[in-house]
């Protein structure tokens, strides 16, 4: 049994828990089955949810992620204020090369993609706003990995690596060396190592010039135009030295 199941608290957590990127919408009898709840202790949690505004119910009679639970989880000052300063920087990079514009940030071992900028002719990808991947499977996640503290870095090497293409880089040994690439050059070409169809550019963005690593910023082109990655490097420099030094700013006025 849960530890957290004991409390009220608890068992709201493990019914939001289960829904996500993969399960965005479920019936009653799907949230008791993956929360182990009974049927009766789900249904008033559920409901309960639902009247605040955290869960919705559709047509179908299944349930899913509410407005007031987006609303509260949009405040988060961590996302929000990287989020204000980066997206002018996000709409003029995007503007310069009309391609994928992401960014992410670390929590632990994983990513979590918190903006994205997509054009119509830009293409089709796999993740999301929100959506979260192991830290060492996309172009985005390897530079914040390359600037993790060292335990971060060394609990992700150890874990299994997935294999998302024949194309990913495994070898923990292999990606160590990666690592070392990105810190010396900078800006990172990840060549279809989470889809087969695209190439991403990446690079980190600071708070202040040599500040520590926030977040990390990218683009994300069709695999078939990846000749275009060299060009993309000094758009991509000019955007992050420019959030970066926002960044900055907006710290040293904090103080």
């Amino acid at each position: 049994m849960s530890t957290t199941r004991s409390t009220a608290a608890g068992k709201v957590l493990e019914v939001l828990s289960t829904f996500g990127r993969e399960c965005r919408s479920q019936t009653l009898s799907e949230i008791a089955q993956r929360t182990g709840l009974p049927l009766s202790t789900a249904h008033r949690v559920v409901a309960e949810l639902a009247a605040w505004g955290a869960l919705e119910r559709g047509e179908d009679g299944s349930w899913h992620v509410g407005l007031r639970l987006w609303e509260i989880a949009s405040g988060c000052p961590r996302s929000q204020i990287l989020r204000d300063v980066a997206l002018p920087f996000m709409q003029d990079l995007y503007e310069a090369t009309h391609e994928n514009i992401q960014l992410a940030v670390r929590e632990g071992t994983e990513l979590v993609f918190v903006e994205r900028i997509a054009g119509h002719r830009s293409v089709e990808l796999v993740t999301m706003v929100g959506s979260r991947f192991p830290v060492g499977s996309t172009g985005m996640g390897r530079v914040l990995l390359a600037h993790a503290p060292q335990d971060i870095q060394e609990a992700a090497l150890e874990a299994p690596l997935r294999a998302w293409t024949p194309h990913t880089v495994t070898d923990p040994k292999v990606l160590r060396a990666q690592l070392d690439r990105i810190r010396r050059e900078q800006v990172f070409v990840s060549d279809r190592q989470l889809s087969e169809s695209t190439v991403a550019v990446a690079a980190p963005v600071r708070i202040g010039r040599t500040g520590p690593v926030g977040a990390a910023l990218g683009i994300v082109i069709a695999a078939r135009s990846a000749s275009r990655a060299r060009g993309l490097r000094e758009p991509l420099l000019r955007a992050v030295h420019g959030i970066s030094e926002e960044l900055g700013r907006r710290a040293r006025a904090a103080l």
